[in-house]
């Protein structure tokens, strides 16, 4: 599977793509800064971002969640 679930901008000339992606026969979840290439509005991938097996997301979604609550707690959001 190859399929973008969620796009949103990082700044003027950046954004972020989260996926669900196939490499070398691992489902993957990947979370990329895409950008924009030099004089075009075509938007390309970068190295900066990660890439987990899809099996680990019950620990990413709790690590995100004990994340707002720590933003949260500390009138960060």
């Amino acid at each position: 599977m190859d399929k973008t679930i969620a796009t949103f901008k990082k700044n003027k000339f950046q954004e972020i793509r989260v996926g669900i992606r196939e490499y070398k026969g691992n489902d993957l979840i990947d979370i990329r800064t895409w950008t924009m290439t030099q004089g075009t509005d075509d938007m390309v991938p970068t190295a900066k971002g990660v890439s987990i097996n899809i099996n680990l997301l019950e620990d990413l979604k709790k690590s995100l969640a004990e994340a707002e609550k720590i933003l949260r707690d500390n009138k960060m959001m």
